[in-house]
């Protein structure tokens, strides 16, 4: 390892692994979060204001050294590609190499929130074919890379965009939102074919948060039983499962045509999916009477509400994000880590598949506690090393949880396992 990396060595006693890959995915992820606010005006890129363009080697050390055999991680959509056909790989063939020379797994993250200038926004009808033309770009130059998580969290992508009126095209009605889904999921999927084409066996994890959504009286019980099915769209769609009457009325009322949504039913991709469940404190909402909502904190928890998406699904379980921020006692992170890490073994436990678990992400974020709207440069202290790649108290416990864990998860379990290929 890197001599920038011994006094964490030190501190916590754990040294990088040298044994074969694990069964069990361990990850974490470096935030590549790039969309556009204020009007189309700014570009939120977090590998530039957390600093990773400059840092990138010490960064990918740190990953092997905390234990984590696998990484979230791509290129910049928006650098990437810089028109139909046009890419620039330059940094991604440096990054991706030494990735694959330490032998780091990746599951690439190929748009995460934000798209290239020249593409627009999520508006955009073009996006989803010249989106699968990118990805099989990629895994025709990174033909060694199996995982991927070909659009980050679709709805959250198409909600924030869409529906809040936060980002991309800043829009806040049923049409655009719609639209919005429409396009995303389309681009994903066609993204998973273009790769399959390239990689037969490539798996996709997609990452997708985890939503519920509580009555705060009874007035307020249909607005949480709409919303609470709106949840599923981006997956039913993906997965090909038939939306609810509610979700098939508003679809098509909002501009899906007929023609669109059986595109949808026709996917059969499921075999290459392992759904990843995204979980932070804010995934739970209190529906009010009048149909609006606010946070609710932790009610039910990262196991019930996963076991809803799974008992829809039936497809392995991956964790895919979760975070705390280090808190003024200093343990809040930590407490987070082993809260999450109990609900995921409970799932386990109960025979539902989990084949993986990540820390998102591996240092910390800028201006995410507005959810990147405003560019206050506020550091979120949420990730495994701050931001001078100095190790936080979370970043010691995971590292004591990895090795502690790994072990026992490979040579004692019973769940479906993915059928990774070693990389050549």
């Amino acid at each position: 390892m890197l001599d920038v990396l011994e006094p964490f060595h030190r501190i916590t006693g754990v040294s990088p692994p040298r044994e074969a890959q694990p069964r069990f995915m361990f990850a974490t992820g470096i935030e590549n979060s790039a969309p556009k606010t204020g009007g189309g005006r700014t570009r939120r890129d977090q590998l530039a204001e957390c600093g990773h363009y400059d840092r990138w080697r010490e960064d990918f050390a740190l990953v092997r050294d905390i234990g984590c055999t696998y990484l979230r991680y791509g290129p910049q959509f928006h650098l990437t590609m810089l028109g139909a056909g046009h890419y620039d790989w330059s940094f991604a063939d440096e990054a991706f190499a030494a990735l694959n020379r330490q032998g780091t797994v990746p599951i690439v993250d190929l748009c995460h929130f934000g798209l290239p200038d020249w593409l627009g926004d999520f508006q955009n009808p073009e996006f989803p074919e010249l989106f699968a033309q990118y990805a099989m770009a990629f895994a025709c130059r990174f033909p060694w890379v199996q995982l991927y998580t070909p659009v980050n969290e679709m709805f959250i992508t198409a909600v924030f965009s869409a529906k809040y009126g936060w980002w991309n095209e800043e829009a806040k009605d049923d049409r655009s939102y719609v639209t919005a889904i429409k396009n995303i999921v389309r681009a994903n999927v066609l993204a998973m074919r273009a790769i399959l084409k390239v990689r037969p066996d490539a798996l996709f994890i997609q990452s997708e948060s985890t939503e519920h959504f509580h009555a705060e009286c009874p007035d307020a019980m249909h607005h949480a039983e709409f919303r609470n099915a709106e949840r599923f769209l981006t997956l039913d769609l993906n997965y090909g499962h038939r939306v609810d009457s509610a979700m098939y009325e508003f679809l098509l009322d909002n501009g899906m045509t007929r023609d669109e949504y059986h595109f949808f039913l026709s996917q059969n991709l499921r075999r290459h999916c392992i759904m990843g469940n995204d979980w932070y404190a804010t995934n739970e909402h209190l529906i009010h009477a009048n149909g609006q909502s606010r946070w609710a904190g932790e009610v039910f928890g990262y196991a019930p509400v996963t076991r809803l998406y799974h008992d829809r699904y039936h497809l392995p379980i991956m964790h895919t994000e979760t975070n705390c921020d280090e808190g003024p006692n200093g343990d809040e992170a930590e407490r987070w880590l082993w809260k999450q890490w109990a609900g995921l073994m409970h799932l386990r436990q109960e025979g539902i598949p989990v084949l993986g678990f990540t820390w998102y992400s591996l240092t910390d974020q800028i201006d995410w506690d507005v959810a990147l709207r405003e560019k206050r440069g506020v550091v979120n202290p949420r990730g495994l090393f701050d931001l001078d790649r100095k190790p936080r108290a979370v970043g010691h416990a995971y590292a004591r949880l990895i090795k502690n864990w790994k072990g026992v998860l490979t040579s004692h379990d019973s769940c479906l396992q993915p059928t990774l290929a070693a990389a050549s």
